[in-house]
This record gives C-alpha cells, structure tokens and sequence, in this order.
C-alpha cells in the first residue's frame, strides 16, 4: 500500500542537514557526466550554486501575453542581465540574436492553446534540432494528477532518455492545473516523482507553509516559478523565502517583464538571489533603479528638436 502524509504523520525531511554531492557544487549531479555538469554550471553560478533565469515560454499556449508582445524589442534587451534564457525554439530562431552567449532552457513540449484540455501536451521538439540550437538544458511541462498526467510523466522520461544521450539535461515544470491545491504536499509529490524518474531540476511553486520540505526532499535542484504578476516588494520577498528555504533560483517571467521597471527588478531579483539580500532592501534598490530607467526612457522618449 502506498504511503501517504495522512496514513503517517511522523516524517523526518532534515531541512536543516544539506544533502551532499561529492565532486559537483550542484545538488544530485555529482555522478553526471562532464558534458551534462558543464551545460549545468552554465545555468547555475557555480559561486552561488543559484540561478535567476527569464521565462518567456508563454507564448507556446497563451498567444503573444501581455509583456510579450514583442520581444525583440521589450524583452531581447533584458537577457543579458539574466543568467539564463527560458523560450521556444520559435523564440529562440526568429528573435534572439545569435551572439548572445547565455545559456538557453528549451521549451519541448506543446499541442493544446488556453482554449483546451492543457495537460493533453505532447513532445513538440526532436533533440537534434535542440543540439543544433545549442541548447544548455530542455524542459516541458508535468501535469501530476492532470487529465493526462501518464501522458505527461511519459513525455518527460522519454526527453530524459534524449537529453542522456547527448549530455544535455532536463528541467520538469510542475504545472499546476485550476482544482489542483497548491501546497507542499501536492508539490512534494510532483517534484519527487519528476527527480525520481531522472529529470536533473525541477521548476515548481512556492508555498509559503512547508516549502522547505518540498526543497529537502527532491534530490535534485528546485528552482521557484514566478508564477502570475505580484507587487514587486511581494515577488522580491517570494523570491527571498523560496531562496531562504532551499530553492536553487528562480524562473521569472511576468514579475520581471510586466513590471514597470523590468532592468530594475532585474538587477533587485540578482541581489536576493546571488547575494541573499533581504526583500526591504532589494525593493528600495529597485525603486533607486527604477528612478534612473524611467528617467532614462523619458529622455530617449523624448522627439528630436528641430
């Protein structure tokens, strides 16, 4: 019979006991191969072991989302203050421009829009076309106890067979359907089966009650989803308690590019990443930053005299 927390209360997570890896300064990755550890050390700052990376995957299901309108005008000028770049290989072919030396996470999975079942997703990238790109890691999204959750397990591990086979490592994106709860149990439950059937990191939620036993029970790295657009005292303090409790980074998306100032919010989420900077002062550093951008778009916003 198959354990579950209301059969047994008494679990032990050791939130305060780091998990060891041997040769790796990353979580669970200390018996990967060299290919696969390179490709992570461009993701991860192996000085911080963390993360910030930018996603603006939205539009393989959503349409041009509101920020993302054009991206090669609102967000091309933002990805070299990130350390990582999260996108469709669409995005990436058509947009990017290909000097750009930051790491690419490609989007690989895809079928319905917002107007479908979304869980219905199929593998929608062949891994050559993801070398030929370069690519530093592949992701896809995970619907545990969606419509189409098998379907959805079963993509996965079949990117990770891919991704194995040329040193390139995947990234599980737990999603998170309308009548799912967003707690640590169910998140426990999704990111534990994504690193048990070999993902090397795992994109999920914050919670704010047990989130560092989400963290301490996933052998592999967590990095903390953005999720919707927040005050930016409230997505920089979200992004402080996930670090504090055990993520490996962030994925942000809509807090950083629908944000008024989205240099400034990019360079404040660094700081509390990085750095460990407290919210407070993350925020009061954005709004100095925000000042001088705002500042400097009205002058460039400004027409020529004549």
């Amino acid at each position: 019979m198959a354990d579950t927390d209301a059969v047994k209360e008494a679990k032990k997570f050791y939130e305060d006991i780091p998990m060891k890896t041997p040769g790796f300064f990353l979580k669970g990755a200390g018996s990967l191969d060299w290919g696969m550890k390179n490709r992570l050390a461009r993701i991860f700052n192996p000085d911080s072991g963390r993360t910030v990376m930018l996603a603006i995957d939205h539009g393989y299901f959503q349409g041009p989302t509101t920020g993302l309108e054009r991206v090669d005008l609102n967000i091309v000028p933002l990805m070299p203050m990130a350390d990582a770049l999260m996108l469709t290989r669409g995005i990436l072919r058509t947009t990017v421009p290909p000097a750009l030396t930051k790491p690419i996470v490609m989007r690989c999975s895809g079928g319905p829009s917002i107007l479908k079942e979304l869980s219905n997703e199929e593998l929608a990238v062949d891994i050559e076309d993801a070398i030929r790109m370069n690519v530093s890691a592949v992701t896809l999204q995970v619907f545990i106890g969606g419509e189409h959750e098998t379907r959805s397990v079963h993509n996965m591990t079949r990117l990770v067979d891919m991704g194995m086979r040329y040193g390139i490592p995947t990234m599980a994106v737990t999603a998170v359907g309308k009548t799912m709860t967003r707690d640590a149990q169910y998140f426990r439950l999704a990111c534990r089966i994504c690193a048990e059937l070999g993902v090397q990191f795992v994109k999920t939620y914050y919670c704010p009650e047990g989130f560092e036993t989400v963290t301490a029970s996933c052998p592999v790295p967590i990095v903390m989803a953005g999720g919707k657009k927040l005050p930016e005292l409230e997505a920089l303090t979200m992004a402080y308690n996930a670090i504090q409790r055990g993520a490996s980074g962030v994925d942000m998306g809509r807090n950083i590019f629908q944000s008024e100032a989205p240099k400034a919010m990019m360079q404040a989420i660094h700081k509390v990443v990085h750095k460990n900077m407290k919210p407070e002062d993350a925020h009061d550093l954005y709004l100095t930053l925000k000042g001088k951008e705002l500042k400097k778009g009205a002058r460039h916003a400004e027409p020529a005299a004549v």
